[in-house]
């Protein structure tokens, strides 16, 4: 059976996430599996990269698929959009795969932006699709929090509960902290790359760091959150509405 990457794009306010979910509730990989249904027989089953929570977007989700017909790329990715209109999912890309190629498991990185927004009024054009404070943040003391976290560490003061990885430690490779213009205030951005990373870690790591900007924490209590490895430790976990999954890195791009 031909294998397919899908490269995908949604807006995860109306879903419980990623994953399918009971009956009733919707989710991104129901929607997408709904409409292959209406391509050929099912019943299928699609791999994601990652499990995005509800709430939380992807500009950049990439899942597998095996399907009977051999289909050309662009007419899988025009079909499927038809069939998941009007709901907010959209198939970017459509490929051919080897039988090896595993959305998930072939992943080398996984990257994410988190939006955050500064303005007193309230956000109209974003709502929804960001996280938005009132009061002012110090970038400069968030990104020197935020340095404490690059490299391989015991993550568990930023991991949920709930988390079923077996084990804590991951490498952060990355984690920028930029500023950018906004109508009546500014946004700030936070931009991380890993191999993978643990439920919750990337907005229990803002949620933390939006706490040093606001002078509530400093620097230095993100390295003794970190080193406490207790979830207990942590600063609050910021809302889902402002994270994105931007894009999944694999030593052989097939979408390049």
């Amino acid at each position: 059976m031909p294998r397919f990457a899908l490269q995908i794009d949604y807006d995860g306010g109306p879903f419980q996430g990623w994953q399918r979910q009971a009956v009733g509730q919707p989710s991104v990989q129901a929607t997408v599996e709904t409409a292959l249904s209406r391509l050929e027989p099912g019943p299928h089953t699609v791999a994601a990269a990652g499990r995005t929570d509800a709430g939380v977007h992807a500009t950049g989700q990439v899942a597998t698929v095996d399907l009977a017909r051999d289909w050309e790329g662009i007419r899988l990715a025009e079909a499927l959009n038809f069939h998941m209109r009007p709901l907010p999912v959209a198939v970017l890309r459509a490929v051919r795969v080897a039988d090896d190629f595993h959305a998930r498991f072939s992943a080398i990185e996984r990257r994410y932006l988190f939006r955050l927004v500064i303005r007193r009024a309230p956000v109209t054009h974003d709502h929804g699709q960001v996280w938005q404070v009132r009061g002012p943040l110090d970038v400069a003391a968030m990104r020197a929090g935020a340095a404490h976290l690059l490299g391989n560490h015991d993550f568990t003061t930023f991991r949920s509960t709930l988390c079923q990885a077996k084990s804590p430690v991951k490498t952060l490779d990355c984690i920028e902290i930029s500023e950018h213009p906004y109508p009546g205030g500014h946004e700030v951005r936070f931009a991380l790359r890993a191999r993978s990373f643990l439920h919750n870690q990337v907005r229990s790591i803002v949620g933390t760091l939006e706490r040093v900007g606001a002078g509530a924490w400093s620097p230095d209590d993100v390295k003794r959150a970190l080193e406490a490895r207790t979830r207990t430790a942590c600063g609050p976990v910021c809302p889902p509405q402002g994270l994105y999954l931007t894009g999944v890195g694999y030593r052989d791009n097939p979408f390049a």
